[in-house]
């Protein structure tokens, strides 16, 4: 693929609703730019984007696709696209952060069936947080029940008066057969091969295109007052300078354009791809962001300057290891150069530079400044890393911190064999540095993998055996309870064995009683006399901790324990480290079964932000997991956040049942906060 220049790159995110159309539209737009000859389907499982296993067995998107194609545009341009195709759903919301962190400009692709959706609004957030123009696509306009205008109503009314329709379908459902331009007042009439010829607007749709384009009009020229003045003057604005100025709207999120398609007929897809390069920004307009100390920096998208490139996704690959998704934010890079990591000051050699098309790679002689490319092999590359030429400015930048999605769902992994255990740390450090939003766990002999759901971990876990070859099996993560002495007590362990030669002897006389909730653990000294010698006082302390580990009558790890020697008795030939050792854990044993003890629940500081009209069940569903409501607040995009502390043991699928609750609208983050004293009835057996 030849270079094109800086200004006519573009680097587009289509994001949605899972079930809205993203990857047919992809399909569509490589069709229709001569990548393929023929589209690839969801259904047979030959789509590019989705190419892996788990998406075609499950014919969903799970991860980022990317796909780049060259376009000509009406200008007589040649335009390098890359689309990235993101998944809908929630449980996969690190990869649309991935693509967000590369692009220029959002295709926000919503169903003319389904209209807006829960995931609709989830993208639609994501964007305005990454500050980033939005065009709206509608698209299946040729499904049954398709309704564009009572979707473009929906979308008004839900996000703004800042969307303009510039288009409108010619025909519905099965007879949707063209478009009607909004802007030059054209009728295009579309060929079974996916090109389009102009014609006079049909009669039915006359009227309304001409005051929808009256109306798209003042909406345009009201953020210019020097095209303003002239329209009120009556000097109505050229096509073309109406497209010039929406552009800049576009740019700046003042309007986000609406267009509608169908990916499966090919109707507007050529108008869209036009769309694209007319109105969407180049990285030109868009200079990437990065740290120089805190301080936020603008980059200069300099084909010509400095190498900075910021890597922004890795995947494993089985057959090639990793390959590194690079977006380059200066400079010209080329197949053999040396950059440093900025972050860990690892010098890295491109040993070959390609872009991704879903799953082949076409290899680059050189990539420039605003480009997505791909490198294999940069294993001290994680992602978020920045990459720069060691001499440059750039080498003392770093890249701004992710957007940190929270664990809230979590499987205990036992490996299958003893082979499938000794790979599986290296396996599952591989499986995160791939997807950042898993976590890990250890907690003593037990492996906790955390995702944001029951699908992002099957996923994982299928990738994991089929990529790394590490079979698992999983289980239910257990609470983890912990017990506190109940009163103060005293309390004697004593280890006195005589066997020949050399025995076991040693007495320790333990004060122990309950500290308060979060305090651990305090050991404290009070023999006097030479009781205990004092070389083994380090032991008998040890052998405390050892008893607390070993776990109280319920069998879990005591903690908040102060426990004080206060006397004790030693043989001068018997007494050994072990010796006390033994008897301070015997002695713990037995205080905590003279007194008992209470089992401690962990509880969890919940957060949910939810539609204020999703607030009462939230809200009434917390209490019924013994949950207390701490605070709520009213935020300005119409969304509340709720905080509240909830017991762990009440967690397990809350993710997947507040999703059910609030029709996956929720944000939810779950900290660890403190242990609470359980109650007796519903201590685990």
């Amino acid at each position: 693929m030849d270079q094109a220049a800086t200004p006519r790159i573009r680097t587009v995110a289509l994001v949605g609703a899972a079930g809205s159309g993203k990857t047919t539209l992809a399909e569509a737009l490589l069709h229709r730019a001569g990548v393929l000859t023929r589209p690839g389907r969801v259904e047979e499982g030959s789509t590019v984007t989705d190419h892996e296993p788990e998406e075609i067995a499950r014919g969903i998107s799970l991860g980022l696709g990317v796909a780049p194609f060259r376009w000509r545009a009406p200008d007589g341009q040649d335009y390098d696209l890359t689309l990235l195709d993101t998944p809908g759903s929630p449980d996969f919301a690190g990869a649309v952060d991935q693509a967000l962190a590369a692009a220029d400009l959002v295709l926000l692709v919503v169903s003319a069936v389904d209209g807006v959706q829960s995931g609709t609004h989830v993208a639609w957030r994501a964007a305005a947080e990454a500050a980033l123009p939005v065009i709206v696509v509608v698209t299946k306009e040729d499904k049954a029940r398709a309704d564009f205008r009572l979707v473009l109503a929906d979308l008004r009314e839900t996000f703004g008066d800042g969307l303009v329709a510039i288009e409108l379908p010619l025909g519905e459902e099965s007879a949707f057969h063209g478009l009607a331009d909004v802007i030059s007042q054209e009728g295009y009439e579309y060929e079974p091969d996916g090109h389009h010829h102009s014609e006079p607007l049909p009669d039915d749709v006359a009227d309304e295109e001409h005051q929808l384009h009256d109306e798209v009009t003042e909406e345009i020229v009201s953020h210019d007052d020097e095209q303003l003045e002239r329209y009120l003057s009556g000097d109505e604005p050229t096509a073309v300078e109406l497209e010039r100025t929406l552009a800049h709207e576009v740019r700046d999120r003042e309007a986000f354009p609406v267009l509608v398609v169908s990916g499966a007929t090919g109707v507007g897809v050529d108008r869209l791809a036009d769309l694209i390069c007319e109105l969407g920004p180049s990285p030109a307009d868009r200079p990437g962001r990065v740290l120089a100390g805190e301080t936020v920096v603008e980059v200069s998208v300099d084909p010509a300057g400095p190498a900075l490139v910021h890597a922004f996704r890795t995947v494993a690959d089985p057959f090639v290891g990793q390959v590194t998704l690079l977006r380059v934010l200066s400079g010209t890079i080329k197949p053999g150069d040396r950059l440093i990591n900025t972050h860990t000051r690892t010098e890295e050699r491109l040993p070959g530079l390609f872009l991704l098309r879903g799953k082949d790679h076409v290899p680059v002689d050189a990539v420039v400044a605003g480009q997505v490319a791909a490198v294999a092999k940069l294993t001290g590359t994680p992602t978020g890393s920045l990459l720069a030429d060691r001499s440059g400015p750039g080498a003392a930048m770093r890249a701004p911190a992710p957007r940190v999605r929270q664990p809230v769902y979590a499987v205990s992994l036992e490996p299958v064999s003893q082979s499938d255990d000794d790979r599986l740390s290296a396996a599952l450090a591989r499986l995160l540095a791939e997807d950042p939003t898993l976590a890990i766990d250890r907690t003593g002999d037990r492996t906790v993998l955390r995702g944001l759901g029951d699908v992002h971990l099957q996923v994982a876990l299928e990738r994991l055996a089929r990529v790394f070859g590490v079979h698992v099996t999983t289980s239910t993560v257990p609470v983890g309870y912990r017990e506190t002495i109940r009163r103060p007590v005293e309390a004697e362990g004593k280890v006195k064995k005589q066997s020949g030669g050399h025995g076991q002897y040693a007495v320790v006389q333990l004060r122990v009683s309950p500290l308060p909730h979060g305090e651990g653990f305090e050991f404290v000294d009070s023999v006097v006399g030479g009781a205990i010698p004092r070389n083994y006082m380090a032991a008998v302390q040890k052998g405390v901790v050892e008893g607390m580990a070993a776990g109280g009558p319920h069998g879990y790890p005591v903690v908040d324990l102060r426990v004080e020697v206060y006397d004790g008795k030693a043989h001068s030939v018997d007494s050994s480290d072990m010796a006390f050792r033994t008897a301070a854990a015997s002695g713990v044993k037995e205080a905590l079964v003279a007194a008992g003890t209470q089992v401690l629940e962990p509880i969890s500081h919940v957060e949910v932000v939810v539609p204020a009209s999703a607030q009462g069940d939230v809200m009434s569903d917390l209490s019924s997991r013994r949950g207390r409501i701490a605070a709520t607040t009213s935020l300005d995009d119409g969304t509340v956040r709720i905080e509240a502390a909830v017991p762990e043991a009440e967690l397990a699928r809350y993710v997947l049942d507040l999703r059910s609750i609030t029709g996956a609208r929720a944000e939810l983050t779950i900290a660890p906060d403190r242990f609470e004293v359980c109650p007796d009835h519903l201590v685990p057996a």
